[in-house]
């Protein structure tokens, strides 16, 4: 134990965390991003961390402060925050900007610096607001638009519009978005509305913490006094009774006083195994509003709002090509870009497939899937834009036929189905026209280069 400007200091605690970090992150992540933090100081439950640089400060704060303050927090309940800042000494930016600075630009912006991320928001159990988490940047389509929609509501209204309002569906598909993004309009229309944003684990946390110090009249009071409520991750009680209990009052009394409640969880209430009736009933006494699985448009949508605020060139097949292969989690998604941005700028080149599968390979590999038959028809299908039907049908018409064969062609090359097995999923059609099939694909891959992109597109989206 050592003792700094800013307070006492655990290297214990910091060595067991990076310890962690390593085995989940691996040691190459580990090495580039882990191991240059150092442990600057302990004030009144916040840990300092530093890095050597903006770039990766920006780099850290996006991508690993969320598991390290969930870490810190299972380490030692007394830490409320973590704040990372770039360590004194650190050379300032030069009037000519580096591959390195101009790579910082490639991060969204960063909460504000140390000093004033700790001022609580609402109270001081509340979380730390994400900057990028707002309506503004919330990609809105078809499978989550009810969600936003409701949000937005929630947000804007001077009067309880729904109570609770319930949000859920899978992993990053944009529910902590949403509630963040709420927590900022409320923030922006009215800052002395007295709001409270934390996950249901720091919930427990905090009331377990309360009943060791036998100080649960004071927890009562602050959970109560406040005019909106977000809970996030609402799952984590499901098992635990006293948690559930303590819960359930608290939702009795902010309803009872015409106070705002949002609650976030993977499944709707009446899947949530192991919570009480009583709760579950309450649960649901609102809006419960799901967000679905995105569909292709709306992966799209979110690489190009992405793209842009990275502010680099990234051709329209590789957002396609990510866009097919990257299916269910968005911020997994968005990750992928960034990755490619980010080698593009630190390293030199353009974004291009070669380099997507290049960079990706470890995403890739844990989305491929074994390829079927139906699998290649429907995203040629979807590709050239025809009905999947078509792929059967006996029609002839060059807008159909031509991407038959491509499909056929693709069958060939990556599965190990048999030219009669490939004509019969084709509408029974005979081997002899699978095999001209692929020679005129092969014909046209050489003649035509647009056509031969296509088809290396439609490969790279396919193959294992």
């Amino acid at each position: 134990m050592t003792r700094g400007d800013h307070g006492a200091v655990d290297h214990s605690e910091w060595d067991r965390i990076k310890t962690r970090l390593k085995k989940e992150f691996g040691d190459s992540a580990f090495k580039s991003w882990v191991k240059p933090i150092t442990l600057d100081g302990m004030k009144n439950g916040e840990v300092e961390l530093a890095v050597p640089t903006r770039f990766m400060r920006d780099w850290v704060v996006t991508h690993y402060a969320d598991r390290i303050r969930a870490l810190w927090a299972s380490e030692n309940p007394a830490v409320k925050r973590v704040s990372i800042k770039v360590a004194t000494g650190a050379p300032a930016p030069q009037p000519q900007a580096s591959p390195i600075q101009r790579a910082s630009a490639l991060s969204m912006p960063v909460p504000p610096t140390p000093q004033r991320a700790a001022v609580p928001f609402g109270s001081e159990l509340s979380a730390s607001l994400d900057p990028r988490y707002t309506f503004a940047n919330f990609v809105v389509g078809k499978p989550n638009e009810f969600a936003y929609a409701a949000a937005k509501r929630v947000a804007e209204a001077d009067e309880v519009s729904f109570n609770p309002l319930f949000l859920y569906g899978g992993v990053g598909l944009g529910k902590t978005h949403l509630m963040h993004a709420i927590a900022w309009e409320i923030r922006q229309r009215n800052p002395q509305r007295r709001v409270i944003y934390m996950s249901a684990e720091k919930f427990m946390y905090s009331f377990v913490r309360a009943l060791r110090n036998q100080d649960t009249v004071s927890f009562k009071e602050q959970f109560r006094a406040v005019d909106v409520l977000m809970i996030d991750d609402v799952q984590f009680i499901a098992g635990k009774d006293a948690t559930q209990e303590e819960f359930f009052h608290t939702f009795n009394a902010l309803v009872d006083q015409g106070r705002q409640i949002v609650l976030s969880a993977d499944k709707s209430p009446s899947n949530i195994e192991e919570i009480g009736d009583r709760l579950r009933s309450r649960l649901a006494s609102g809006l419960v509003a799901d967000l679905h699985p995105t569909t292709f448009e709306l992966r799209l949508g979110i690489l190009d709002a992405k793209a842009d605020s990275l502010g680099t060139p990234v051709p329209p097949k590789v957002k396609e090509f990510l866009a097919h292969k990257i299916t269910s989690n968005v911020r997994e998604l968005e990750g992928a870009l960034t990755r490619l941005c980010a080698h593009a700028q630190l390293v030199g080149g353009e974004v291009s497939l070669e380099t997507a599968q290049d960079l990706l390979q470890d995403l890739l590999r844990a989305h491929d899937r074994k390829l079927t038959m139906e699998e290649i028809q429907r995203r040629v299908a979807e590709h050239f834009k025809i009905r999947l039907s078509d792929m059967s049908s006996a029609r002839r018409a060059r807008v159909v036929a031509r991407p038959r064969q491509v499909a056929m062609y693709l069958a060939k090359q990556l599965t190990s189905r048999s030219l009669p097995e490939i004509g019969r999923a084709f509408g029974g059609r005979d081997h002899t026209t699978v095999m001209h099939a692929v020679r005129k694909v092969e014909e046209l891959c050489r003649d035509d280069t647009a056509f031969a992109e296509d088809v290396e597109l439609l490969t790279r989206m396919l193959e294992n």
